[in-house]
């Protein structure tokens, strides 16, 4: 089940169907895969982290997530660490870190800023002259591993390894992009898939991947909650049909928050 099949395989887009004030949701055909994406204006949306570090109990899974925590959207904020509440990356919320050390993943997501006249979000690269002094005038942070580099540059070659996908991008405008595929595709052809497609992608980085990979939508005319499954050499087939249990997730609030 590992799809490598031509990348002219490409397909227009649907339209967009409103969530809330800045929000936005289609299905799209990235080649073998079908693409469920929200698209986000930080600028009229506010993000946030539900964190199992700071909220206590027990993992959950991205729908109990956003019923918990009043999110219309929500995705895995990364991949996690055996301890089973820490992201691999970097990840500060406001005053509550939840990893306080930077490892050599060079793709970071910021939101919340502590100053005027700069984005409400933005992705950056690690690699990128100033981008710590910029992290350092937010108030949210989470790094992940790299998927694409400005201004829209895949940083992935083939190595025979596919998965299901959660990831976060950003477009030409400076709008976030929630992206979740069910089937299972290298990220090398995945990541060239969605530089071909109209989303006109500029930075991406992978949040999670197989049956942990989880995007959730919970508006007045979308209600889905969307699960991976395949991974090469974990789960090598489409068998999984639930959301597994995640600490940390990624969202959009309601408006009515």
């Amino acid at each position: 089940m590992n799809f490598l099949l031509p990348l002219m395989m490409l397909v227009a887009p649907a339209q967009w169907t409103p969530l809330s004030s800045g929000v936005e949701y289609q299905q799209m055909t990235l080649g073998p895969a079908q693409a469920h994406v929200v698209r986000i204006d930080p600028e009229k949306a506010k993000l946030s982290f539900a964190l199992l570090s700071k909220a206590g109990g027990v993992a959950r899974t991205a729908a109990d997530w956003a019923r918990s925590k009043g999110l219309i959207v929500a995705i895995n904020a990364g991949m996690f660490s055996t301890d089973g509440r820490s992201n691999v990356g970097y990840l500060v919320d406001g005053s509550h870190v939840n990893h306080k050390t930077f490892n050599r993943y060079l793709s970071v997501l910021v939101f919340g800023p502590k100053v005027q006249g700069i984005p409400q979000a933005q992705l950056l690269d690690l690699d990128e002259e100033g981008s710590r002094d910029l992290i350092a005038q937010y108030e949210s942070t989470v790094q992940n591993l790299r998927l694409i580099k400005a201004p829209g540059t895949s940083v992935w070659k083939r190595n025979g390894r596919a998965w299901s996908e959660a990831a976060v991008a950003q477009d030409k405008q400076g709008r976030l992009l929630f992206i979740f595929t069910r089937e299972g595709v290298e990220m090398a052809q995945w990541n060239q898939l969605l530089l071909d497609s109209d989303l006109e992608v500029v930075r991406a980085m992978h949040m999670e991947g197989g049956p942990e990979a989880s995007l959730s939508i919970h508006a007045k005319n979308v209600n889905v909650d969307l699960c991976g499954s395949f991974e090469t050499g974990f789960v090598n087939d489409d068998s999984n049909s639930r959301q597994w249990p995640i600490p940390n997730v990624l969202g959009v609030e309601s408006p009515a928050n």
